[in-house]
């Protein structure tokens, strides 16, 4: 499972942030890694420089093996907060998705 960071202009990830995100990604979404073959996370401000409640965003994409993409969003004050939050929203998704399947 490869992931990928991305960043708006207002935000640089350090290298200790990005291993520590890497860490806890693949420890979430370590029951779902025989499906998931890429990780895309996009991290933004949505109000810059500026003060403002619920403006850190953390979208995650999820790009399945042979199926179409799964992507959720979340909001929080900040950036722990927001990628927990998708977190848990994609856990939610997959096991939704993986369970349909499993069904048929």
């Amino acid at each position: 499972m490869t992931i990928q960071i991305n960043t708006d202009k207002n935000l640089r990830v350090h290298e200790a942030f990005k291993a520590q995100l890497d860490d806890l990604l693949s420890e979430e979404l370590s029951r779902f890694s025989e499906h998931i073959t890429r990780l895309e996370v996009h991290l933004s401000d949505e109000n810059g420089n500026k003060q403002g409640l619920n403006d850190k965003r953390c979208m995650i994409e999820a790009c399945l093996e042979g199926k179409q993409p799964i992507a959720v969003t979340d909001r929080a004050n900040d950036y722990e907060l927001a990628v927990s939050g998708a977190i848990e929203k994609l856990k939610a998704s997959l096991d939704t998705m993986l369970g349909k399947l499993r069904h048929h």
